[in-house]
């Protein structure tokens, strides 16, 4: 046996890497292989936060006698679905296609041509819920393989032709209008949860980027009924078991339709969505619970989530030991009253317990509750709460801690660099604007490499080997032109625009299509193309909006073009499944807004140019880009919205434009606030 997975930078495949599994990595030579021993593979996709994962690989590849069938009747392939997301993609939709679901651990079996025939995902070690086990899976395939072979072929056959055949047709895309985003917000709206906050039922995930559309919404049409949503969602979520009322940061989901119980992994894309998200909730309704998650959520991704190179790993795991020498999920995070009691006293906890939601029954398992502030209008003592927090907090940090997947994911890294530029300048955190300038700084220096062409992964300093797809440009590009907006470093805007020149040149068909993998990529048996919005934006809408918002700074009309083209499929999607196109939908409207183009030139030492600049960030109006420059410096000289722009009577002077029309310039930030609003 060799497990080819040690020389691996994903910490997920090395997680593997001991065990008794022959496993080798996604390679042309393991496919090599498998039709040099006549064998199908299997793939196992997974990463490294995922709990049944862990399950799984507990119960079956850490098992000798089930490594040892596999090993003999297969290639066992295993792939971190956050290393390659194209692999998964792919293959994910074969798996939801097939079984109408889809989840991870995914399991497939393939030809050695890699094409898929048989699927699933977790599969247990002894037969029960009515799933057959692993090792009754992997004897019926490696029977159906040697027994009925051309059957298998043709089943594989069908599938990729089937998956070919989904290839999105675009003729003619247009941007939507006001009216389907008008029919996106009313089926929004059937869907609202209005006692519990969010969309839809249980499991409940955050709606981040159908709460930027609902914000943006509010802004352009000023409709209280987009507003009332976002409001108590952001509230409920902060409220619940989903945020952590003691570290900070958001939790994967919550498992309930209630936001009580979370599955406890902490992904670094939804803290880096959530925290843009409550910092722009803060700067539509002056909320300070607003502000305070924003913050929070801040300090933990730069706390827990921080490199020692200056990015930002992955997540953290659900799982960690409960003291007791047993792995469980939550077992960091979940408190019972006796626990309260034992670090607060029992006067202070019995307070926290009423506080906090931890009742003798428990919220969770084995009479534990996940902290909540359940009760919206208790009257708390500020400082006590404050007190109880710091010493459950010192208490908790005493406990196992959580594995961290210290993987770089550039796209994800690039939604922090944006939430951590914004927050930063909002509240007056520079601390804030320079982690995101450091993790800025690793993508350009690390990642991207002297052709435009972008790494999708690093871990302690090393790029991994899978290439970035598209929504690892434009998230990374969405990342650098708001750090840009926040700083005025017009190198930010220069990367931005390399980046957008790739997604010009090699993820973008003739008629506006966007593909996620370049168009030299590594061939698959599809060419994964997915405009719907999941956990994250997808690459489709994101490079929408980051193509819209650089077409702004630069008066691109070729950026403009590909951007109001892309968001054609919103146009298609937005009146029947907004929930699943959020981030198109909130680009949309800043088509529909202009969006603003706002210079403010004049001294960087000038409290009136900070001014200015203030005032300009904090607009409201939908996708508004914001550039900085003193008047006739090299950098204002390089970026065409600051070109030809002089003070105002020796002053420093705010411009706003808007669909090839600008108004009078302006001195005064209370003119300039009044002139965005409008």
């Amino acid at each position: 046996m060799v497990n080819r997975l040690s020389d691996e930078t994903s910490p997920y495949l090395l997680q593997h890497a001991d065990n008794p599994v022959d496993w080798w990595p996604w390679s042309e030579a393991a496919f090599d292989e498998a039709r040099r021993r006549g064998v199908p593979v299997l793939l196992s996709v997974g990463y490294a936060s995922c709990h049944w994962c862990h399950v799984m690989a507990h119960e079956s590849f850490e098992d000798e006698a089930t490594a040892g069938y596999l090993n003999a009747h297969f290639v066992p392939v295993k792939v971190d679905r956050e290393e390659r997301p194209d692999v998964d993609a792919v293959y994910m939709e074969a798996v939801q296609a097939a079984t109408g679901q889809g989840g991870w651990p995914m399991t497939v079996f393939l030809t050695p041509a890699a094409e898929p025939f048989y699927f699933g995902t977790y599969f247990p070690p002894a037969p029960r819920h009515g799933m057959p086990s692993f090792r009754q899976v992997l004897d019926g395939v490696a029977t159906a393989w040697s027994e009925r072979r051309e059957e298998v072929a043709d089943v594989a056959g069908r599938i990729v032709r089937d998956l070919a055949a989904r290839s999105i047709r675009y003729e003619q895309p247009q941007p939507p209008g006001p009216e389907e985003l008008a029919s996106a917000l009313l089926e929004l709206t059937r869907e609202f949860d209005a006692e519990r906050g969010g969309f839809g039922g249980s499991p409940k995930f955050p709606p981040s980027m159908a709460l930027e559309f609902l914000l943006r919404h509010h802004a352009r049409t000023g409709s209280e009924g987009a507003l009332e949503m976002a409001r108590a969602t952001c509230e409920s979520m902060a409220r619940g078991g989903i945020y952590d009322q003691l570290g900070g940061g958001f939790a994967r989901y919550s498992v309930d339709a209630g936001w009580v119980v979370p599955h406890f992994e902490k992904m670094l894309y939804d803290n880096a969505l959530l925290c843009r998200v409550y910092a722009h909730a803060w700067r539509s309704t002056g909320s300070d619970m607003a502000r305070r998650v924003a913050l929070e959520t801040a300090d933990f991704m730069v706390r827990e989530l921080g490199t020692p190179q200056g990015g930002f790993a992955s997540a953290l795991d659900a799982d960690s030991d409960d003291g007791n020498g047993r792995h469980s999920e939550g077992a960091y995070y979940v408190w019972t009253p006796g626990q309260l009691t034992e670090v607060l006293g029992e006067e202070d906890g019995q307070w926290a317990a009423g506080y906090f939601g931890v009742t003798d029954e428990g919220t969770f398992e084995e009479g534990a509750s996940v902290l909540q502030l359940p009760d919206a209008t208790q009257l708390s003592d500020a400082s006590r709460a404050a007190s109880v927090r710091e010493r459950l907090l010192r208490a908790r940090e005493q406990r196992p801690r959580p594995a961290r997947d210290d993987k770089v994911v550039a796209a994800w890294n690039g939604l922090a660099v944006a939430a951590l530029a914004e927050t930063g300048a909002y509240f007056d955190r520079p601390d804030l604007v320079e982690a995101a300038s450091a993790a800025a700084r690793l993508l350009t220096d690390l990642h991207l490499n002297g052709d435009g062409r972008i790494a999708r992964t690093s871990r302690d300093g090393t790029t991994g080997s899978g290439a970035g797809v598209l929504e690892d440009y434009a998230d990374v590009a969405e990342g650098l032109l708001g750090l840009y907006s926040v700083t005025g470093e017009a190198g930010w805007l220069d990367t931005a625009g390399v980046l957008l020149e790739t997604v010009l040149d090699h993820f973008t068909d003739p008629d506006g299509a966007l593909f996620d993998t370049a168009d030299d990529a590594e061939a698959l048996i599809r060419r994964p193309q997915d405009p719907t919005d999941s956990s994250t934006p997808s690459g489709w809408t994101a490079a929408a909006q980051a193509l819209l918002s650089y077409a702004a700074y630069t008066g691109s009309s070729r950026h403009r073009e590909a951007a109001e083209r892309a968001l054609g499929i919103v146009r298609a999607l937005a009146p029947r499944a907004p929930r699943f196109i959020g981030w198109g939908l909130a680009a949309a409207e800043a088509v529909l807004d202009g969006p603003r183009e706002i210079a403010v030139v004049g001294p960087h030492a000038d409290p009136g140019t900070g001014t200015l600049h203030r005032t300009a960030l904090l607009a409201t109006a939908p996708g508004a880009v914001v550039a900085l420059g003193e008047p006739g410096s090299p950098e204002a000289l390089d970026v065409p919205l600051l070109r030809d722009r002089p003070l105002l009577d020796g002053n420093p002077t705010a411009y706003v434009c808007r669909n090839f029309t600008c108004d009078a310039p302006t001195a005064d930030p209370e003119v300039l606030e009044r002139s965005l609003r409008s």
